[in-house]
């Protein structure tokens, strides 16, 4: 009742605040250590394969120990995993925080309000780049909150949920890789603000080749790992690039507005993310609802049950919106982002 609801709102708002509270200076470290380029390139690599990693692994096993801890009753399932990762988020943190130790002290001058919000407005490329991941963002996960539903309604059979559990597994493995290896092996040859324009490319190609196989009514998951390719490599590297970009527009903040903001930059980052959540849960939400879908994954005899119409909605809403989005992020970027590599080079040298 309204106990449960109360009790899960204020839990909520908890978690995300102390996890802003870390996810912050955390990220801000990234242009505080490094110089853009390579150095800045690779520390934002290992940085963004390991959360990679972190949230493949969760994304793989989370079904599983779902049915597992619940013995098929996915309520329960979910309380007790949920349980677990809550004991194993603060074993873990502690860690983190009793290892790493400041090598000196300095006296900092923190910003006001106002300060962080003209910060923040008067660094054009900065808003650039947070709005373009803003809009990337959204993309990618109205897709990942519809993919299960897919393979329930669309994919359909007894047997979807090994499917869907395999199609995450090789997703999962390859945004990794596009981060560790294809991004390097781009980056000997193309400039990172090519290499975005590389992954958009790839990222539209595998939606539309995935909108093609949707209207095919194919029976095999590994047909699917063609699209699912193009989508989570240029997913992983985009990742990379946008934490790349706003590290530099650190840079070019100090520049323009003699004052580094390393953390208020980076707050956008986490806020966007926030923002793009929410913004692809309500277009998955307004979708199941709008073609009548049922929410509930553990029923997968209604795999049977779902109309033609509500199917070719579902396939819709999950690679034509995203196509959409990322259409338009390309296009403002291409527009608005001046922070080339000669550029920046400039503005390190004034």
């Amino acid at each position: 009742g309204s106990g449960l609801v109360a009790y899960a709102a204020v839990t909520y708002i908890l978690w995300g605040v102390t996890y802003t509270m870390m996810d912050i200076p955390f990220w801000s470290m990234i242009p505080a250590f490094t110089h853009s380029g390579k150095e800045r390139e690779g520390l934002s690599t290992l940085g963004r394969s390991c959360a990679g990693v972190g949230s493949a692994i969760i994304t793989v096993i989370t079904m599983l120990c779902v049915n597992a801890l619940g013995g098929g009753e996915e309520r329960v399932g979910f309380s007790r995993f949920t349980l677990i990762i809550a004991v194993l988020f603060v074993i873990f943190i502690a860690i983190t925080c009793i290892n790493i130790k400041e090598k000196s002290t300095v006296d900092v001058d923190a910003p006001s309000i106002g300060q962080m919000f003209r910060a923040l407005i008067q660094n054009d490329q900065a808003m650039a780049v947070v709005v373009t991941i803003v809009l990337i963002n959204c993309a990618v996960y109205t897709t990942s909150n519809l993919v299960i539903y897919f393979f329930k309604y669309d994919f359909g059979g007894e047997t979807w949920y090994n499917s869907y559990t395999l199609f995450n597994t090789f997703g999962g493995a390859v945004q990794i890789l596009s981060m560790m290896l294809l991004f390097p092996l781009f980056r000997k040859f193309l400039s990172t603000i090519r290499i975005f324009y590389v992954s958009f490319v790839m990222a539209i190609a595998g939606y539309f080749v995935l909108l093609f196989l949707c209207f095919t009514n194919i029976g095999n998951v590994f047909l699917l790992f063609i699209p699912g390719f193009l989508i989570f490599a240029a997913n992983g590297m985009l990742t990379v690039l946008t934490t790349v970009f706003l590290a530099n527009t650190v840079d070019y903040g100090q520049w323009k507005n003699h004052r580094r903001d390393e953390s208020v930059i980076f707050s956008m980052q986490t806020f966007v993310v926030k923002l793009a959540s929410g913004v692809a849960a309500l277009a998955a939400s307004l979708c199941l609802n709008l073609c009548n879908l049922s929410s509930d994954t553990s029923d997968a005899v209604a795999t049977a049950g779902a109309s033609g119409s509500s199917v070719v909605g579902l396939r819709m809403t999950m690679t034509l919106f995203p196509i959409l989005l990322l259409v338009i992020g390309v296009i403002f970027f291409h527009k608005k982002y001046k922070l080339t590599e000669e550029r920046l080079k400039e503005i390190q040298e004034a």
